[in-house]
């Protein structure tokens, strides 16, 4: 077996430890103080809120979550991968360049980020770059 998939592994790995090191980094929107610490709240979008009564979770449900959040003394949100993929769970994406209609629209999501960071919460979205 040759080393190349093991370093991609390794890769990968290390490319997701910087992201979570990301939302605690000194100079972030977060960053009150000199405090560089905080908290990501993982959000697996498909049965955190429904907004629209039609049983799956989505993205104007998470903004709708956005105050409770902030009062939990969230600094960031990971939520689950959000764009199409033939599973619930999302982590075979399909299209990295569409969101799942199940959760929204890609102006959704736009509309989440920015009241997210309307209140000092940063938004990352689990990427699973070997599939």
């Amino acid at each position: 077996m040759s080393r190349f998939p093991k370093l991609i592994r390794i890769g990968v790995l290390v490319l997701a430890c910087a992201l979570m090191m990301a939302g605690c980094s000194k100079g972030t929107a977060n960053d009150s103080g000199g405090n560089n610490h905080g908290v990501f709240y993982e959000i697996f979008v498909r049965s955190f809120q429904d907004s629209n009564g039609d049983g799956v979770g989505d993205l104007n449900g998470v903004t709708a979550k956005l105050d409770y959040l902030k009062d939990l003394g969230i600094k960031g949100i990971w939520l689950t991968p959000i764009m199409t993929s033939p599973s619930y769970h999302g982590y075979d994406v399909k299209d990295y360049y569409q969101v799942n209609p199940e959760f929204g629209t890609a102006a959704d999501f736009q509309t989440l980020t920015k009241e997210a960071h309307k209140r000092g919460i940063e938004v990352i979205i689990d990427l699973v770059a070997n599939h």
